[in-house]
């Protein structure tokens, strides 16, 4: 695990590292709770597809993850895009109509309504209601929820890097990042020549796409600025992008992230959700 206190903060050489010296400052002062068990409502829409073209940029991409079971996040879960494709167990209380289990649900958009913390794809919000009751769960349109935030399993699938359309060599790039693991959020990204020290920031440009008019020519290397509760480090995918990278093609990161976040809370899962 890297110190950024002492990495960051004690080279102040660029750009990059300040705005990271600052971001360590505002993560070791955080007190939010990821794993807590929060309550609130939550609605749905009738099409997945409203979630899938949403602020998240996953486009029809979107509807292939986690069996369309979607969510638009409020913005304190959408947090600026760093949220997208966080997972979250939610439950409704109705206990007549729904199971304690309830269902998993992948962040794909910003829910802009702050009436509910949630708007969940028709599919996942059925999927919350006990047996023979999915229609029925429908006709409430809002209910009652509570959730917790758990972590993105991808089994036998790494972190991959979608090359968006709008990139043009040799002077554009901009990536999509599909199945990140754990409980985490990326929260900076660097790109260089595969075999160069010479990093260049990218910057969000919304959602789960980051983008830099700064390409490196060659086979491109990445590493991301991770978070999982209070805790940040590195990680390196060494050769992600080959030399003839191609706008529209997925390419496989070579790395799993799988970290989990490590706070604590008050109010936090009193074992009953399995």
């Amino acid at each position: 695990m890297l110190d950024f206190s002492s990495f960051f903060c004690g080279n102040l050489k660029n750009r990059m590292a300040i705005f990271l010296c600052f971001l360590f400052l505002i993560i070791s002062s955080a007190t939010g709770c990821d794993r807590c068990v929060h309550r609130s409502k939550a609605a749905y829409f009738s099409k997945a597809s409203a979630l899938s073209t949403g602020a998240c940029g996953y486009g029809s991409m979107a509807i292939g993850f986690n069996s369309g079971h979607l969510a638009a996040g409020v913005s304190s879960l959408y947090k600026d895009g760093a949220g997208c494709g966080a997972c979250f167990q939610i439950r409704c209380k109705n206990t007549t109509l729904c199971s304690s289990r309830g269902t998993r649900v992948i962040v794909t958009d910003l829910n802009r309504n702050n009436q509910t913390d949630f708007v969940l794809s028709s599919r996942a919000f059925m999927a919350m209601a006990n047996k023979g009751m999915g229609l029925g769960i429908l006709k409430h349109g809002i209910l009652d929820v509570e959730y917790k935030r758990v972590p993105c399993e991808y089994k036998n699938q790494n972190l991959a890097v979608r090359v968006e359309e709008s990139s043009k060599k040799p002077n554009y790039l901009a990536i999509k990042l599909l199945y990140q693991g754990g409980q985490t959020e990326v929260v900076a990204m660097d790109v260089a020549k595969v075999g160069s020290s010479n990093w260049g920031f990218m910057s969000r440009n919304h959602g789960a796409v980051w983008d830099t008019d700064r390409v490196p020519a060659g086979a491109l290397q990445f590493r991301f600025v991770i978070t999982a509760g209070f805790d940040g480090k590195w990680i390196w995918a060494q050769n992600v992008l080959p030399e003839a990278w191609k706008p529209g093609m997925t390419y496989d990161s070579g790395v799993q992230i799988t970290d989990i976040a490590q706070e604590g809370c008050s109010d936090c899962d009193d074992g009953s959700w399995k």
